[in-house]
């Protein structure tokens, strides 16, 4: 159980569940309820899929690569500021019937890097190095499950959030999201540089 409440509690805390919402709003934006509902199932399970294949292959991957966790942390930061600018500057409030076609916000951004990112990945990989035996990678298995529900459940009542605050609110807050996305990405990228010199010395 302490394992379980381990896991989860890390990954509730780095994925932000509630901080996911505006941002959510924020790329949803001229979409049906219906799509919204679909892109939030979407979107947690492209993030659990993300999370458990690391969480199985993770290390296997990157020493095949030839690619190090902070270079990881690195990418997963660049990426995440490109969304942050978007929101910030509203080229993603709203997309053209094309784009809404053609574009998936449930696997980028919103799965992988925003939900599935390189602190979850990280996380869930030192997780898998702490678990002995049957019971802790049962755990393991349900607090991952437990943190995906939590993402879903907070996108799939983002609509309710959205009818509170209407479009001036969502358009608001939207922009704020995208200022602390931008601080988290910087901060990413941060700890990638300084990881690469720890690695130098």
């Amino acid at each position: 159980m302490k394992f379980f409440l381990d896991v989860f509690v890390t990954l509730f805390v780095i994925i932000d569940p509630a901080g996911t919402v505006p941002v959510f709003l924020g790329l949803t934006r001229g979409r049906s309820d219906r799509d919204r509902n679909r892109l939030a199932w979407q979107a947690a399970g492209v993030a659990f899929g993300v999370i458990v294949v690391f969480a199985l292959f993770g290390r296997g991957i990157l020493d095949y690569l030839g690619v190090s966790l902070a270079a990881l942390q690195g990418a997963g930061g660049l990426l995440l500021l490109l969304v942050a600018l978007e929101l910030l500057t509203g080229r993603a409030a709203e997309p053209t019937a094309a784009e809404l076609e053609r574009a998936n916000v449930a696997f980028v951004p919103l799965g992988t890097p925003l939900l599935a990112g390189p602190g979850a990945i990280v996380a869930t990989m030192l997780f898998v190095q702490r678990a002995h035996g049957a019971a802790d990678a049962v755990a393991l298995a349900g607090a991952l499950a437990a943190a995906a529900l939590a993402v879903w459940l907070a996108m799939r009542f983002a609509l309710v959030v959205r009818r509170v605050l209407t479009d001036n609110g969502v358009e608001l807050v939207t922009r704020i999201a995208g200022l602390l996305l931008a601080a988290i990405a910087v901060q990413l990228v941060a700890d990638s540089a300084i990881a690469f010199l720890h690695a130098a010395r």
